[in-house]
């Protein structure tokens, strides 16, 4: 049953997804690199080949321009694949096929192909990968008109934003941020964050159910300004605000395109102030876009210009890894800052 509850952390859970999408459509499929017999490079389909079959659940070359090629021409052909890219900064072979034909396919055929394609990839720093496994490129993906791009922050909200992707009938870019798979994280390297956010997150329906696209969440209330985050940096930042005793407000995105803004709206109309948090590099990052969406929105209600704090514009450094993440030093640098204007 749908309401049965079941701990699980955020791979756990997205197993658990695709699981229920193989058992509930005979279209769904699942590929990628080593994602059959091995079950993933972080066992994200661990025992899904071995339940499903061969041709349900299949490896794929080391070639991510053919594994999203392959499952453009799938979806436009009635399947609806969910083939794993093994990390984010693998991605870019595919940009042509995501690009070119899977966010093109419903405008280009008048609508008589669509592209039902849910790409699955680790993104984000936390382990120690260095600069080809940490890249964040949520602002690339948001680019690309035709394609929806969802960060989950908890186990609950992967599952269920997972299956709604599956189940959308347009291409998805589904990023999981890796450092909170088996567990949340706070701006410190060893400091565990329990439950997952106001509600606990890591008790997961076993059944199904979906958290539909485009609604954010607000995972505190506050009124002194409103911080907006998503994935990994939900968590940083709610354990510095209560550490720092700041009435802030925490919008998690959970979809940044589509995106919420009336949420957004409504909390900095509020709160009057609105700070951005994400660990991806800040020049073009995402934070630019909300940051403009806000001002154009909410002018008249800022009390203070929107502060971001971000990754550096640097390649991922390995050994200073944490240094690179928004952490607590220039977190709450900002919140003094734009509390005091």
């Amino acid at each position: 049953m749908a309401d049965e509850t079941k701990t699980m952390n955020m791979i756990e859970a997205i197993n658990s997804a695709m699981d229920i999408m193989l058992e509930r459509d005979p279209n769904t499929v699942v590929m990628g690199e080593d994602v059959g017999f091995f079950g993933g490079v972080f066992r994200a389909t661990a025992g899904l080949q071995k339940k499903h079959g061969k041709t349900r659940v299949f490896d794929t070359p080391i070639n991510e321009c053919g594994i999203i090629g392959v499952a453009v021409g799938m979806g436009a052909y009635g399947l609806r694949p969910v083939p794993e890219i093994q990390f984010a900064d693998y991605i870019y072979p595919g940009l042509d096929q995501l690009v070119s034909e899977a966010a093109r396919l419903r405008y280009r055929s008048a609508n008589d192909y669509i592209c039902p394609m849910t790409v699955r990839t680790p993104f984000g720093g936390g382990i120690f990968g260095g600069q080809t496994h940490s890249q964040s490129p949520e602002s690339i993906m948001t680019h690309i008109c035709g394609v929806k791009t969802v960060i989950p922050s908890n186990p609950y909200d992967a599952k269920g934003l997972l299956i709604a992707a599956i189940e959308d009938n347009d291409p998805v870019v589904f990023l999981e941020p890796k450092r909170i798979y088996n567990g949340p994280f706070s701006g410190y390297y060893d400091r565990p964050v329990e439950p997952w956010s106001k509600h606990d997150a890591s008790a997961v329906p076993e059944g199904y159910y979906r958290i539909d696209l485009g609604k954010a969440a607000t995972v505190r209330e506050g009124e002194a300004l409103t911080i907006l985050a998503y994935g990994t940096m939900v968590h940083v930042t709610r354990t510095i605000v209560e550490e720092m005793g700041i009435d802030a407000e925490i919008i998690d995105l959970r979809t940044l395109l589509p995106l919420d803004i009336d949420a957004i709206e409504t909390s900095v109309k509020k709160t009057g102030r609105c700070l951005i948090i994400h660990e991806a590099t800040r020049t073009s990052g995402f934070g630019a876009e909300l940051a403009a969406l806000v001002q154009e929105r909410c002018f008249y209600h800022l009390e203070a210009p929107v502060e971001r704090v971000t990754g550096f514009d640097t390649p991922y450094p390995h050994s200073l890894e944490w240094a690179y993440f928004p952490g607590p030093v220039r977190i709450a640098t900002a919140l003094t800052k734009i509390l005091k204007d």
